[in-house]
């Protein structure tokens, strides 16, 4: 018999945005002036004190093997910060700390699924979602949601989609790539239909610290005792203390979910790096004036970018709520010709501004959205500016 590889991993596609970020980086490299809207993490430093507490852990001794799902230390500080913030009484044995956000979701899905079941995931969707399913031997079920309804998913549209193979849904809130926020009545009313239909929720809050205006992050596991049974609460360090780099997530969930988590990570990776847990104790349990301080930030990038974008032609924006991402519709653009070749999607716009304007922004076609582009704000507003003029320059020769 010939030796074969493996087609479920055939099947699995490549991560658009850190391919679009890898690419920006090439060109920096070579010396070109490239304007970056790719990455998806905070343009600042880790805070001084975090890194401090990394210092101090090396210099402890403290680079052996941790326990499976997290040191006792960060799983308290994550205990505690999860009902401070989060308004949820996770005790140790339910949080099970990872290698960070993907390998938390990895964890679950592996945990939860059995080959076939079907999960639910709104577009837009984070594209490494339906990947991290299908790896698990599940089935992505898409649901469409329109920007009329501020691509946000509805009950009706819900109920639609469920069958006798629903294993459980994706709740990304703040939401990758829009932006857009649930509601507290909008969470009760999914929750609420989840239990009655005895589904999962997975809810993905990467991004809970980030949210605009006057509304505050609602846990949608906090709203009942029936709600929190069937959640899996998702989150970690990488967005709210700029520490993409250091890899750590975690989840809440109940005990028997979080042991058959733990007992899975203890065979694929031992635990997650005992340098990054120690600096992650002090990110959660040290001063917070460092995330107040990125949020300001955020907010007067995100006002500034929706406003400029929409004075543009040819694409506009609903104003995100949360997280530091613009999704742009650029529907108006597909069909327009540039050098004499149309433009037949995200993907070629996208493709034409990093080589001819050097601007890299992420197509999302992979997010489900074909005719939409992400542009993330987590960049200076000096660079958010020269950007948007260089794709208004592009615009303006359609």
């Amino acid at each position: 018999m010939p030796t074969t590889l493996s087609e479920k991993a055939k099947k699995v596609k490549s991560s658009s945005t850190l391919a679009i970020t890898a690419k920006a980086k090439e060109l920096k490299a070579k010396g070109e002036d490239v304007v970056s809207f790719g990455a998806g993490e905070p343009d600042f430093p880790t805070p001084e004190n975090i890194c401090e507490a990394a210092i101090q852990a090396i210099e402890n001794g403290a680079t052996r093997y941790t326990p499976a799902s997290g040191t006792n230390e960060l799983k308290k500080a994550i205990s505690k910060k999860f009902y401070a913030f989060n308004k949820l009484d996770y005790k140790p044995n339910q949080i099970v700390v990872s290698n960070g956000g993907k390998h938390s979701l990895t964890n679950i899905f592996e945990a939860i699924l059995n080959e076939g079941d079907e999960v639910i995931i709104p577009a837009p969707y984070w594209l490494s979602y339906p990947e991290i399913v299908r790896l698990a031997g599940g089935v992505p079920v898409f649901v469409r949601c329109t920007r009329e309804q501020d691509y946000k998913l509805t009950i009706d549209q819900l109920a639609a989609a469920v069958t006798d193979k629903t294993k459980a849904l994706v709740l990304n809130t703040p939401n990758n790539p829009t932006g857009m926020i649930y509601g507290e009545e909008e969470l009760r009313a999914i929750g609420n239909f989840a239990v009655e239909h005895d589904f999962f929720i997975v809810a993905d809050e990467m991004y809970e610290n980030l949210f605009y205006g006057e509304e505050e992050h609602v846990s949608i596991a906090s709203l009942s005792k029936e709600i929190y049974k069937k959640t899996i609460t998702c989150s970690g360090v990488s967005k709210s203390y700029a520490m993409t780099g250091w890899r750590i997530g975690y989840t809440g969930s109940t005990p028997d979910i979080a042991a058959l988590m733990s007992s899975i990570q203890s065979h694929q990776t031992s635990n997650p790096c005992s340098i990054s847990q120690a600096a992650a104790v002090e990110a959660l349990n040290g001063p917070q004036y460092t995330v107040a301080e990125m949020h300001r930030a955020f907010d007067k990038r995100r006002k500034f970018i929706y406003k400029r974008v929409n004075e543009m032609p040819l694409v506009s924006a609903v104003e995100p709520k949360g997280a530091f991402y613009l999704f742009v519709d650029c529907s108006q653009v597909v069909g327009k010709e540039y050098k004499g070749k149309t433009i037949e999607n995200a993907a070629d716009m996208a493709a034409i501004l990093i080589e001819d304007f050097k601007v890299a922004v992420v197509p999302c076609g992979d997010f489900g959205f074909d005719d939409h582009i992400r542009l993330s704000y987590a960049t200076s507003t000096g660079e958010i500016t020269k950007g948007l003029e260089r794709i208004e320059s592009f615009l303006n020769l359609l």
